[in-house]
């Protein structure tokens, strides 16, 4: 039980003690740790921080800016800004600006008065700010600034030196909570975060990212089926946990049933549960995983492993919610949202005979397609590589390892069949075996030629593997065209007959910039 949950849970007259100010302080600054081990949606998060921490300190607004590592500015990953969606200002301007680049806090009465006050936020969000409490988002006072908690507008008076304490105390607490996230710096001795993508423990920022990051968000604003499909490795069972914790049934139970591990006499025991008689070696009652789950989900993975005669049975709870135990006879009931994953082409298992169609039509009333790493980018790659050196550092206590150029080529060209999976594997396994965090050669992963799939050509010097996309083998080509000519774009574009703007498009954004 977390210590928030014991606040909220304390005796009444512990609450008559404190008075309700002090609990719901306290209360919120235990209370950021409680998700952070969990897919949780982090703009999510840091906005419920947000309005508890305005309703605790009764100021009008409290938004949170955090410093973007990779763009050198401020962004509102969230605020309490109804009239704009995202917010960017440089660090030379305002005074979040002003506290972010000297990790001073900031208390003032009037903020028209102060010379450091930006006038334009107001201007774009139609808002009037008056009274101001700026503190940093750092774990201690000697520590990189991450970000600024803002309060605007203290409703009963001007913002005062208690205010003061409580907040700096908190921008302490989100620096440490903000560092157990996905949000965490690259580089711990650097100022800034990295943005790497919208769900804390889900790393990804390409286009076919996004896309999924979409679909998860909408579908966790509802009860409905969802099918995650995608190749093995490729994190399917991080979004089922996305879709669960972003949901209203967050606080249910979240049952995993592993449809590749059940042998098939015992399957509906396993989802149903079996009264004690009802085959040899059943000496009592047992719950099966639908009554677990109930008010909670329920996620079927390898839902195409499913033994045909299972499925019927599956069909009937989801159509109506109701079931039996094995060798029961009373008809139950279950409040449980169904959430399927597979690797297999299910349309091609209907045609086959192996899946039943209704079944299938029942379980993708959602379907969410997880791209395999192969198509997520070479950039894709380095992130998660990067994510995932910081991850094993931490645990194994190693120097981090060096990703040098060398480093990341092979990585980035490495075909990964077994997708993120695999890739992570690599780097815990390259942490243990490099203890000054330096990759020896026959740690790297195998050149495509020599890699486990076959699947790959070498066209004018450059390894692309199929499956890529026309625009993803463009920007390699060119990536190893730049490399060719020292980074140098006017010497590339003579080489390739093309402009050098040209190659600016076509890289896009984190493209080669000489």
């Amino acid at each position: 039980m977390s210590l928030a949950v014991e606040l909220g849970s304390a005796p009444p007259e512990i609450h008559a003690i404190l008075g309700p100010r002090v609990m719901s302080r306290l209360s919120l600054l235990v209370d950021l740790s409680s998700l952070l081990a969990r897919e949780v949606d982090l703009d999510a998060l840091l906005s419920s921080a947000c309005e508890r921490l305005s309703e605790a300190l009764s100021a009008d607004r409290a938004s949170i800016w955090l410093v973007d590592a990779e763009q050198g500015d401020l962004v509102t990953r969230v605020a309490q800004l109804p009239e704009v969606p995202q917010l960017r200002l440089s660090l030379d301007r305002g005074i979040a600006g002003y506290v972010a680049r000297t990790g001073a806090t900031v208390r003032v009465d009037d903020a028209t008065r102060d010379p450091r006050f930006d006038p334009s936020v107001d201007r774009e969000t139609g808002y009037t700010t008056r009274s101001m409490l700026v503190v940093p988002i750092r774990e201690h006072a000697d520590a990189p600034v991450r970000g600024v908690v803002q309060l605007l507008n203290r409703q009963d008076g001007p913002f005062d030196e208690e205010d003061e304490r409580y907040l700096e105390a908190l921008g302490m607490q989100l620096a440490r909570a903000l560092s157990l996230t996905t949000l965490r710096a690259e580089v711990r001795a650097a100022p800034g975060v990295t943005l790497r993508g919208p769900f804390n423990r889900i790393v990804g920022r390409s286009a076919a990212m996004k896309r999924v990051y979409e679909r998860v968000a909408l579908a966790a604003q509802t009860d409905a089926s969802v099918l995650l499909c995608g190749e093995t490795g490729t994190g399917k069972g991080l979004f089922a946990r996305a879709v669960h914790v972003n949901s209203s049934r967050q606080g249910g139970p979240f049952v995993v049933v592993d449809c590749t591990t059940l042998p098939a006499q015992l399957v509906e025991s396993e989802l149903f549960g079996h009264e004690r008689g009802a085959f040899t070696g059943a000496e009592r009652r047992v719950c099966g995983k639908v009554e677990t789950a109930d008010r909670g989900t329920l996620f079927l993975d390898e839902i195409g492993e499913l033994p045909l005669e299972m499925q019927g049975k599956l069909l009937r709870f989801l159509q109506e919610r109701v079931y039996e135990r094995v060798g029961g006879r009373e008809t139950l009931r279950a409040d449980v949202r169904v959430l399927c994953a597979t690797h297999r082409d299910l349309k091609r298992s209907v045609r086959e005979g192996r899946f039943r169609e209704d079944l299938y039509y029942r379980v993708r009333v959602v379907e969410v397609e997880i791209p395999p790493l192969r198509e997520r980018g070479r950039d894709e790659i380095v992130i998660l590589a990067r994510h995932f050196v910081e991850t094993y550092a931490q645990r194994y206590a190693r120097p981090a390892l060096q990703l040098t150029p060398e480093v990341l080529e092979r990585v980035a060209l490495y075909p990964w069949p077994g997708n993120v999976r695999e890739l992570e594997h690599w780097v815990e396994s390259a942490t243990v075996l490099s203890p000054d965090g330096r990759v020896a050669d026959e740690l790297l992963p195998a050149p495509p030629s020599e890699g486990p799939s076959s699947s790959h050509s070498a066209r004018g010097g450059v390894w692309l593997p199929d499956g890529l996309t026309l625009d993803a083998a463009t920007r390699r080509y060119i990536d190893a065209q730049l490399r060719v000519a020292g980074g140098n774009r006017t010497e590339t574009a003579k080489r390739l007959g093309i402009g050098r703007n040209t190659i600016g498009r076509l890289l896009g954004p984190g493209g080669e910039k000489k």
